[in-house]
């Protein structure tokens, strides 16, 4: 498991370039417009949107999990809570095919707890002309 933690920035080659000197590592993905850095210490899946017209930096926080009854875990959890928004299957979105489950705190910061199913789908996408993130306003849910 590791903390996801969506940025969405007004240059990506500068962030790309600021957040591998800080931590270290090389991007894990990039697209235009997007980069993700999977980063073992600390435990970390930053991930870059650039945005220049975002309103705010934060594009929403996430739990990466690397096992399914996880994400079916968290969604029965925040079910039983009353704070799950969605749950996604088979999402293809930001380069990559995920499970989801979906949660907002009161303020409207978005939460997911997800799970990559393909890592790579980018034939697929092009075939079926999937949105990505990147390509949407920044209040929409997408991780």
């Amino acid at each position: 498991m590791r903390l996801q933690l969506a940025l969405n920035v007004r240059n990506l080659d500068e962030a790309v370039d600021y957040y591998g000197k800080l931590f270290g590592a090389e991007p894990h993905k990039r697209r235009p417009g997007y980069a993700n850095f999977a980063i073992e210490q600390p435990p970390l899946k930053l991930v870059l949107f650039e945005n220049e017209q975002a309103a705010e930096r934060l594009n929403h926080l996430g739990v990466e999990v690397f096992d399914d009854a996880q994400v079916n875990d968290a969604a029965k959890r925040f079910a039983e809570a009353g704070i799950l928004k969605e749950v996604q299957r088979e999402e293809t979105c930001c380069h990559a095919t995920q499970d989801k489950a979906w949660s907002h705190e009161p303020q409207g910061l978005r939460w997911e707890w997800y799970r990559i199913t393909d890592d790579d789908p980018e034939a697929r996408r092009k075939a079926e002309r999937t949105v990505c993130c990147s390509e949407l306003e920044t209040d929409t849910v997408c991780g």
